[in-house]
């Protein structure tokens, strides 16, 4: 299936757009680069999206004519992002400026887009600091995700990380302890959530990876009684946002 074209205000097409948008410094999701194409001005706005963290990805032309609905994209095209994201050290600062302990949901690789707009939408209810997400195989802020939050994305602080691994040891120099949603851990109703809090919610297929896993203090888990051994990632988040807020 071809991935839909995002509402034309959240992508931008052609060579000159694209590179005004990366000398401003404009929060960009994705580059969309025509395979093979490295002609004129293309090679030195790959070379910016580079050295701005942001993914780029080589795609047949008639995925760039298609997700440009027809528009001239000159072998070029970059989907914004639906809001700007901050920085780990934005969201610390907001908690300590509500003289509280930091409460940080860290997505590890969720890709469905419902699912993240859904995370976003429980945070912001339940009162956590912010959000963090890596840049690579992650939902980015679209308009699903937007959407799906149902207007919390505009409350919530989400940042956007390079190494995941290395964003969560400075949570832990912070006196972030770290919990990890997972199947083989403790019962969620039993742990103490007091303190500064990061809630690690895994993948929708494979849960958390592994290397971030080691990072995490404590293994929480909930209790299946069905017959199915698993929930819906955004599902899950929610619950144990909820014991989380409840036990702070």
């Amino acid at each position: 299936m071809p991935e839909k074209a995002a509402p034309q205000n959240e992508l931008i097409i052609g060579r000159n757009p694209i590179m005004e948008a990366l000398k401003a410094g404009r929060e960009l999701n994705q580059l969309f680069v025509a395979r093979g194409e490295r002609s004129g001005s293309i090679g030195r706005i790959i070379a910016l999206a580079k050295e701005q963290g942001i993914p780029v990805k080589e795609v047949d032309s008639k995925k760039l004519d298609y997700l440009s609905g027809g528009g001239v994209h000159q072998g070029v095209a970059a989907f914004c992002a639906a809001h700007e994201y901050c920085s780990l050290e934005d969201i610390f600062a907001y908690a300590e400026q509500k003289a509280e302990a930091p409460f940080i949901i860290i997505c590890d690789e969720i890709e469905d887009p419902h699912n993240l707009g859904a995370i976003i939408r429980t945070a912001e209810a339940v009162g956590a600091h912010g959000v963090v997400i890596p840049k690579r195989r992650s939902a980015a802020l679209s308009g699903i995700v937007a959407k799906t939050s149902a207007g919390a994305l505009e409350y919530v602080k989400v940042a956007r990380v390079t190494n995941l691994p290395a964003a969560l040891e400075e949570m832990k120099k912070k006196n972030v302890w770290l919990y990890c949603s997972d199947m083989d851990g403790q019962d969620y109703r039993q742990a103490d959530y007091t303190g500064g809090v990061g809630l690690v919610v895994g993948s929708e297929g494979k849960g958390v990876s592994r290397l971030v896993k080691q990072k995490c203090d404590v293994v929480v888990s909930l209790p299946m009684k069905g017959k199915i051994n698993s929930l819906n990632a955004s599902v899950a988040a929610a619950v144990l946002m909820y014991a989380i807020a409840e036990g702070r």
